[in-house]
């Protein structure tokens, strides 16, 4: 009988439901996390996962696995610290209730994190984001729905995860238009909508059609998209754009790249509703516009407009003191006279000798 498939479901019903009450993207980031392990090693040693034992999950193979995903899936040194901070945390309640393994779960646990260089982040500039906007096939549904949900990720700055939880509900259309989710950490996010937003997505609603608990943007089968799919949909559109705006083909483009990615507004929209910016919008230097736009800002901390800071910096005026006040006051007793007779004062106070302290300034109220 395989000891790992009961350890693996307390895992999820117990640890992460019950102790930690993960969100349900922490649950499904591990779920797939052990169900790409599960197959690797299956296809590996041809062991099913329900007879999978602690034995078959040694540190040598957890650190192939690794290796699998960078070499085989391609992915990022970033996405293999995440799907081995998924193991880690299986192994520490797995510890717990297999003392007997306590040396094979130690040697897992020393797989230290693998370090990598940041890059900055790629954006697009407005006539990317146009010809972007118009590659979708609006005489098909899908592409109607696919320039919906690109035009609500440039504006709104939202996370992939963000926009295929959304359901038909969160879009309010009136006269304060708005998108309401729930986000990354548990953090509810109201981000106001534009004019042009506003009308794309008032046509894709009417289209669309759903009750307010279902799915914004759905498959033909009425299912979410997956992040996969989106992915998918997004390389297309730009290898359709990419025909008319070339700049488009020297850029990687990923659904995230989306979120760091100017607002496509028109002029006079933008300075008719200066006060409802996205949240999540890159900013530019204040001092400079060559500099391209800053990746992470600290979002809905600022109440100015965003425009703001794109206005070059001025001088303030200078200040002058009120007609009839000293400059340069400087208190001193008024026998000062008496204490250094050589040298004689260069201006007379008014002030009386038996006055005790006496103003001299160089301004209008000496003689």
């Amino acid at each position: 009988m395989s000891s790992v498939a009961p350890t693996l479901q307390l895992f999820f019903t117990e640890r992460m439901a019950k102790q930690r009450q993960a969100s349900p993207r922490t649950v499904i980031s591990y779920r797939d996390t052990f169900r790409l392990l599960l197959r690797f090693v299956q296809d590996r040693t041809g062991t099913a996962p329900s007879a999978l034992d602690w034995d078959d999950l040694d540190a040598k193979v957890i650190s192939a696995f690794l290796d699998h995903l960078e070499e085989d899936r391609h992915n990022s040194a970033r996405s293999r610290n995440t799907r081995l901070a998924a193991l880690r945390s299986l192994f520490r309640y797995a510890a717990l209730r297999h003392p007997e393994h306590a040396q094979l779960i130690a040697q897992v646990l020393a797989i230290p994190q693998k370090r990598f260089d940041k890059k900055i982040m790629s954006f697009l500039c407005p006539e990317e984001v146009g010809a972007l906007l118009a590659a979708p096939d609006q005489s098909r549904w899908e592409g109607r729905r696919d320039r919906a949900l690109m035009a609500l990720a440039v504006q709104t700055g939202l996370r992939l995860s963000e926009l295929i939880g959304l359901n038909c509900g969160d879009i309010q259309l009136g006269a304060a238009a708005h998108v309401r989710c729930t986000g990354k950490g548990r953090k509810e996010r109201c981000v106001p909508l534009t004019a042009s937003t506003v009308a794309v997505l008032r046509v894709w609603l009417q289209e669309r059609g759903g009750l307010r608990d279902e799915p914004l943007f759905p498959t033909r089968t009425g299912r979410r998209l997956s992040h996969d799919a989106v992915g998918a949909r997004v390389a297309t559109h730009k290898a359709q754009a990419t025909q008319h705006c070339p700049s488009l083909g020297t850029k990687k483009l990923t659904p995230h790249v989306l979120r760091h990615t100017e607002r496509h507004v028109p002029a006079p929209q933008r300075g008719r509703r200066r006060g409802h910016l996205p949240l999540a919008r890159a900013r530019r230097h204040p001092f400079d516009r060559a500099l391209p736009p800053r990746r992470h800002d600290h979002q809905g901390t600022s109440t100015r407009p965003h425009d703001a800071c794109l206005l070059e910096a001025r001088p303030l005026p200078p200040t002058r003191p009120p007609a009839g006040l000293p400059r340069e006051p400087v208190i001193m007793p008024t026998n000062w006279h008496l204490l250094r007779p050589r040298s004689p004062p260069k201006h007379r106070c008014l002030v009386p000798a038996g006055a005790g302290v006496g103003i001299i300034a160089r301004s209008g109220l000496v003689e």
